[in-house]
């Protein structure tokens, strides 16, 4: 039985998908780069972001193209002066109250295609300290008579030799959040917790992660687009000024633990591996992984 296919109109192209497919899918169909901060292939959309907004003909607000489905003769702007300014401020507004230094290429690549200013809500508070090792909320950083632009400044949650919390480069994008549940874990280990600027990832009741559901799987981390989750083999490299992924080569291989076949991305520098990863594509992981094919590799380096 044949696809149903739907006939949209991007840009004043007319573009065929087939039924099901979202505005999203039909931008990438056409070559048109939408960009996304809470959208990831292997999870569910969610609409958190708004960056990928696109101007529908006959809607009252800009609709985000990651989740709405394309249905027969609409007709869609993608970079529509409207659609600029609205992504322009998103941008401007999460990097005025978030440190983005450590964001992905790509995002660091929207900012400049969208000549957001982020300076334009306030001069950016200065980095939080990385010394402190509290595991609890202590609140956002409040702007003194507007001087200081206002942040969700807190201490660096490091815990454990896995991985490293710091939630000052959060912009709830709920990606961890939907890795950790029905996407891939099914731990339902962390979530939302607060409003306003007092939202966070959170553990039930802000408990310490080895007593909450939390398994390590470390599926939380490789989704994250700004660095707020990291390994802690990384945060000490980057502590140390010695994190260079220009010298790092990626060797694929498959994890030795069980028969499930898992493929692995290790990601090696001066002959240390620093990181492992699994691909988004591939058809066992969908790009993820359990502890044991996260972090069980400390054994390579130990040759004692």
């Amino acid at each position: 039985m044949s696809e149903r296919l739907v006939e949209i109109e991007i840009d004043g192209d007319t573009v065929s998908v087939t039924e099901g497919a979202t505005l999203l899918d039909a931008c990438r169909q056409k070559g048109v780069e939408t960009p996304t901060l809470c959208y990831l292939e292997n999870l569910t959309p969610i609409n958190a972001c708004r960056v990928c907004v696109v101007e529908l003909e006959g809607s009252r607000i800009l609709v985000p193209a990651c989740s709405r489905q394309a249905e027969p003769g609409m007709k869609v702007k993608t970079d529509s002066e409207r659609v600029r300014h609205s992504r322009k401020l998103v941008l401007e507004l999460l990097a005025s109250s978030v440190d983005m230094s450590l964001a992905t290429d790509e995002v660091q690549g929207f900012m400049e295609r969208y000549d957001a200013k982020p300076e334009r809500f306030g001069t950016p508070a200065p980095p939080t300290e990385a010394g402190d090792r509290d595991s609890r909320h202590t609140g956002h950083h409040h702007a003194p008579t507007g001087e200081l632009a206002e942040t969700v400044a807190q201490p660096i949650k490091i815990h454990d030799e896995m991985y490293v919390r710091d939630y000052s480069r959060c912009i709830l994008c709920y990606k961890c959040v939907e890795a950790c549940g029905t996407d891939a874990q099914n731990t339902f280990a962390i979530a939302v917790a607060g409003r306003g600027f007092d939202a966070r990832i959170s553990t039930e009741f802000d408990t310490l992660l080895d007593n909450s559901a939390c398994v390590y799987c470390g599926n939380c981390i490789p989704v994250c687009p700004t660095g707020a989750l990291m390994f802690k083999v990384e945060h000490d490299h980057r502590e140390a000024g010695t994190w260079d992924e220009a010298k790092q080569a990626v060797t694929r291989t498959v994890c030795s633990y069980c028969g499930v076949g898992c493929n692995l991305e290790l990601h090696v520098q001066d002959n240390e591996i620093v990181r492992v990863t699994s691909p988004q594509d591939h058809d066992v992981t969908n790009g993820h992984l359990c502890i044991k094919g996260r972090f069980g590799w400390q054994f390579v380096q130990n040759r004692d």
